[in-house]
C-alpha cells in the first residue's frame, strides 16, 4: 500500500488526537518519511507528529489505569511533605529542634532519668526503626519503648495520638525522613535501609487514606 501526503494528513491536524486508531498510521507515516520511502514532511509537521506519538504513549496507560496521572504521586508527596513540615514546626521542633538536630548530649540521661530528645535528621537512631514502630511512638509516646527488663531506660516522648490524625502522623514522619537527605552509614543510604526494614512493619493499613 502506497502512502502519500493525503494519507498523512493526520500529521497536520495533531493539535489533539481524536482517535487512538489513527496512531498506527501516524507511526507508519513517520517511519516511511524517515526511511526515505514516503513523502518528505516539513519539520514542523515532524515535530507535531512526534509530539502526538509521545502524548498518546502517555495517555493510553493513563486511560487503561483509570486516568491516574504518572506525576500524581509526586504532587501528593510534595503536598504531604509541606503539611508534615508545618506539623513538625508546631509540635516537634520545640523539643527536637527546628532542623531536627535534637538536644545537646541527647544520649546522656537527665536528672529525672529520661533521655533528651534525640536528633531526627539522620544523626540519631530514628532511621533504625520501621515505619510501623515510628508511627506507634508518635501515637502512644516513647513509653512503648520502655522495657521492665531495662528499668534504667525512660523516655520523655509524649503521645500525639489524641492531637494528630493518622494522616498527620504519617505526614510528619515522612517529613522527618526527608531530613535525612542522602546520608549514609557504612556506605549504605539510611533512607533505603529504613525503607527495607519497614517492609516488615509498615504504617497501619488504612492510615494512608484517612
Amino acid at each position: 500500500m502506497r502512502f502519500h501526503r493525503r494519507q498523512c494528513h493526520i500529521l497536520e491536524t495533531v493539535g489533539s488526537i481524536n482517535s487512538v486508531a489513527r496512531l498506527p498510521r501516524l507511526l507508519m507515516c513517520l517511519v516511511k518519511s524517515m526511511c526515505g520511502i514516503g513523502p518528505r514532511l516539513h519539520s514542523s509537521v515532524w515535530k507535531r507528529g512526534l509530539a502526538s506519538v509521545l502524548v498518546t504513549a502517555v495517555l493510553i496507560p493513563m486511560l487503561i489505569g483509570g486516568c491516574t496521572f504518572p506525576f500524581g504521586d509526586a504532587a501528593t508527596s510534595a503536598s504531604k511533605l509541606s503539611a508534615g513540615q508545618e506539623i513538625f514546626a508546631a509540635n516537634c521542633a520545640v523539643c527536637h529542634g527546628a532542623g531536627g538536630e535534637g538536644q545537646p548530649e541527647w544520649h546522656v540521661k537527665k536528672a529525672d532519668g529520661t533521655l533528651p530528645p534525640p536528633p531526627l535528621n539522620g544523626d540519631g537512631h530514628t532511621w533504625h526503626h520501621e515505619d510501623g514502630l515510628l508511627y506507634r511512638i508518635v501515637s502512644d509516646g516513647g513509653k512503648i519503648l520502655e522495657d521492665p527488663n531495662y528499668p534504667s531506660f525512660r523516655s520523655g516522648m509524649p503521645a500525639f495520638g489524641e492531637r494528630l490524625t493518622q494522616e498527620e502522623r504519617i505526614a510528619v514522619l515522612e517529613y522527618v525522613k526527608s531530613l535525612w537527605g542522602d546520608k549514609t552509614k557504612l556506605g549504605v543510604s539510611i533512607r533505603e535501609s529504613q525503607a527495607l526494614v519497614s517492609e516488615h512493619d509498615p504504617y497501619p493499613v488504612g492510615a494512608m487514606s484517612e
